[in-house]
């Protein structure tokens, strides 16, 4: 299992999302894309349970480490 880290605090939010799934997608089965971000993802976690089969809805972790830096872990099957 690989994990790739994406720090999208600086970011501009237009560009977050697309930058998120082209990470994701170039990961392999079991590996884990995990994203910093400026807010909770929670918006993230509902677009790619909808959207992305081979998201792991089950295996995904979110967690506050400051005001300004939320930490999810976004496994693919």
């Amino acid at each position: 299992m690989a994990e790739t880290e994406l720090d999208l605090r600086d970011v501009p939010p237009p560009q977050r999302h697309p930058k998120i799934h082209n990470a994701f997608e170039s990961l392999d089965s079991g590996d884990v894309l995990t994203i910093l971000n400026d807010h909770e993802p929670k918006p993230l976690f509902y677009e790619f349970r909808a959207e992305v089969e081979t998201f792991d809805a089950e295996g995904y972790e979110v967690e506050q480490r400051d005001e300004r830096t939320f930490v999810a872990k976004l496994p693919k099957q």
